[in-house]
């Protein structure tokens, strides 16, 4: 069965980048609209990881949120940002979603 704790993980998870975004841009152009989006992102990511620690194991939330988190951001960086994209990064990027996931269905199966 679905745990809604969990859409509230990937929720903060997918905020993750708003705020990395909106803090480069605030950095680039020094904006005080970007500085507060990016403060605004910054408090909503960890209140969503909050909500999902409601219905799951503190480090099994803890891990899923902070692994989508880093995927996502590093997603954002090559489509916005040219970051390099290489067979070992993509290794590495599986890596952390095999583990999400498997932490997800071993938290399941532990409850």
């Amino acid at each position: 069965m679905f745990d809604a704790g969990l859409l509230w993980i990937i929720v903060g998870g997918l905020i993750e980048p708003l705020w990395v975004v909106a803090l480069k841009r605030y950095n680039e152009s020094k904006s005080p609209a970007w500085g507060a989006s990016a403060v605004v992102f910054m408090i909503a990511s960890p209140m969503f990881l909050s909500f999902g620690m409601e219905t799951m194991p503190v480090g099994v939330a803890y891990a899923i949120w902070t692994g989508l988190g880093a995927v996502f951001t590093m997603f954002v960086g090559v489509m916005l940002y040219n970051d390099r994209m290489d067979r070992i990064r993509i290794l590495f990027v599986t890596m952390i979603i095999v583990g999400v996931v498997g932490l997800q269905l071993s938290s399941e199966a532990v409850l």
